[in-house]
């Protein structure tokens, strides 16, 4: 059994953040009420003619840039013809002889050791029809015709069901942060194709193909199914055909679609009604410095920032997050405390109650002056979480909320005093700590936190009362 060599392929289709669809002028929100935003180009009415959606272009351009593609400057559309019906024109305008990009690669960290995965191609196309099956019939829902997509190809150069998730994820992210796609997956606007084969020689074996896999993490499980069930079958003596198969989530197998028996004859041809499209060097490199700030940079900034790596693989995930922490790299607060609020409390309120938080009352002074306040000591963790609702649904200044909840700022010169003041009056108990009784010091620690009224941090109070016992 492990003699087999996994080979892997993947075609993602990412549609593409544009306010219309590709070739009409339809809202591109598919996820909108059914059928709400088609016309007659959408619903390939005769004598109607597409007009190519120019934003298209654009984002294709930064997909193919992010992903380390050449660039084609000279393309066109095809007509892929086939009968299917979700299909209103009766063919699918993609792209064939003349991809945006080729020859491409994401770079992925296998346990420590840096792999290129190569891109073949990446290719315009509109979506089809989404088809829903109720009961004996299927409904069709026009507003996904024509969405614009890129179909993202890689070579065979994945081995295992760990590369392919991490080539996703990063894939994933890069699409996200060049504002090409919002990728989501489980709503369908990134959908994953995997060819799977196995062989024990350096050919490869028979490939079998998964479609509309749901999930990043039900790639990785569809393809270590797929590998046992090819490699059992191969080992009882079997042939292996190339077959259509789709992922059952319920019970992790995957289940026969359709055998292919013939290859398909699409019988591609140029597009007659969208003149061929050239690309300036000048207007690639144009739309290459309007990509915004990529992951990676951000990850080079946070950690220069010194926010933990664990923290900065949270941000980068949420890129909400990430883009609210951008607005203050040159506000000069500190990194590290922004971005344990955004992860904490923060985000659990804005969670809890599913809102963003440039829709409350915590704008960017209050919150530059919370980290400030945090960072110099003068309120603790303890009085955020005690001020944090009315910081989101209040309009009133800091100063006024710590008011009203009966909470002074305490410095850490003052907090100096009261703990010398509190050691002073306590010498039996110093001597007796001094003599090795430890657990005089959370004595201390209380006697701090009841003058306080618990409005210091335990972390600053721990640490001058070590430096004061230990004078």
């Amino acid at each position: 059994m492990n003699d087999y060599k996994t080979t892997v392929g993947i075609e993602v289709h990412a549609e593409l953040k544009t306010n219309t669809k590709i070739f009409s002028s339809s809202c591109n929100g598919y996820a909108n009420m059914a059928n709400t935003h088609v016309n007659v180009v959408d619903l390939g009415y005769p004598g109607t003619l597409p007009t190519l959606n120019e934003e298209v272009i654009v984002k294709a351009i930064r997909a193919a840039y992010v992903l380390n593609c050449h660039i084609n400057e000279l393309m066109h559309f095809d007509r892929k013809n086939y009968f299917y019906p979700d299909l209103p024109k009766g063919y699918q305008i993609t792209q064939s002889r003349t991809p945006i990009g080729v020859d491409g690669y994401v770079e992925i960290d296998v346990d420590g050791v840096k792999k290129k995965i190569g891109i073949h191609d990446i290719h315009i196309e509109e979506d089809t029809c989404k088809s829903i099956h109720y009961n004996n019939s299927s409904l069709l829902d026009f507003n996904r015709a024509g969405v614009p997509l890129i179909e993202i190809v890689t070579k065979p150069d994945i081995s295992s069901s760990k590369e392919a998730v991490l080539y996703l994820e990063k894939l994933r992210e890069l699409l996200l942060y060049a504002d090409v796609s919002d990728c989501k997956i489980e709503e369908g606007s990134m959908r994953c194709d995997v060819n799977v084969s196995v062989s024990k020689t350096s050919n490869l074996g028979t490939k079998i193909e998964i479609k509309n896999i749901g999930s990043i993490s039900n790639v990785g499980l569809a393809i270590d199914m797929e590998t046992k069930r090819q490699i059992e079958l191969l080992e009882n003596d079997n042939i292996l055909h190339e077959e259509t198969r789709r992922f059952n989530e319920k019970n992790n197998t995957t289940v026969l679609m359709r055998v292919k028996e013939t290859g398909n004859d699409y019988r591609y041809f140029p597009e007659a009604d969208i003149p061929f499209v050239k690309l300036t060097p000048e207007y690639i490199n144009n739309i290459i410095k309007g990509i915004p700030m990529l992951s990676s940079q951000r990850r080079e900034i946070y950690l220069e920032r010194g926010i933990s790596d664990i923290n900065i693989n949270k941000i980068i995930q949420n890129r909400e997050l990430s883009d609210y922490l951008n607005r203050y790299l040159d506000k000069g607060i500190n990194l590290v405390i922004a971005s344990n609020l955004l992860l904490g409390d923060m985000a659990n309120y804005i969670n809890k109650n599913n809102v963003n938080i440039d829709d409350t009352c915590f704008n960017e002074s209050k919150f530059i002056e919370i980290v400030n306040l945090l960072d110099k000591g003068e309120i603790s963790s303890k009085i955020f979480k005690e001020i944090l609702v009315d910081l989101f649904e209040t309009n009133n200044d800091i100063k006024t909320l710590l008011e009203q909840h009966g909470i002074s700022k305490i410095s850490d010169n003052d907090l100096k005093k009261i703990i010398k003041n509190i050691i002073d009056n306590n010498q039996d108990n110093v001597l007796e700590y001094k003599n090795g009784n430890e657990r005089i010091f959370k004595y201390f620690v209380g006697q701090v936190m009841k003058e306080t009224k618990g409005s210091a941090d335990p972390v600053i109070i721990n640490k001058i009362l070590q430096e004061e016992l230990s004078k």
